[in-house]
């Protein structure tokens, strides 16, 4: 497995519509259930690991880094985008995906409230 991924530059400011500390009750519950449905797939988490240990947006081809198909670590990468943990870009031909940095700390929340 080559190392195809490309730093291309900084991403973009986080977004900043995401409250980090969690208030609890159900509708904390139903957060947490949906990033951990998002990331109940070893694909998905390791997607997560390289673009949190990233300072950079990352493009090129992310799915040089498994041994599965394209499409599916396309079809992990979305699983990810729509859960709003990573997003995506467009850099010319290209996508530049980037962890959401305010997303994930709120899941780290979310979890530590347990």
């Amino acid at each position: 497995m080559g190392d195809a991924k490309r730093a291309i530059g900084k991403c973009p400011p986080p977004r900043t519509d995401v409250g980090l500390w969690p208030d609890g009750g159900a509708a904390a519950d139903e957060e947490l259930a949906r990033y951990a449905k998002a990331l109940a797939h070893p694909a998905r988490v390791k997607v997560l690991r390289i673009l949190a240990q990233q300072d950079a947006c990352i493009s090129g081809d992310i799915a040089s880094q498994f041994d599965l198909a394209p499409s599916t670590v396309s079809q992990h990468v979305k699983v990810l985008k729509d859960a709003g943990l990573i997003r995506g870009e467009v850099d010319g031909p290209r996508v530049c995906y980037c962890v959401e940095p305010n997303v994930l700390r709120r899941l780290k929340g979310l979890v530590a409230v347990l």
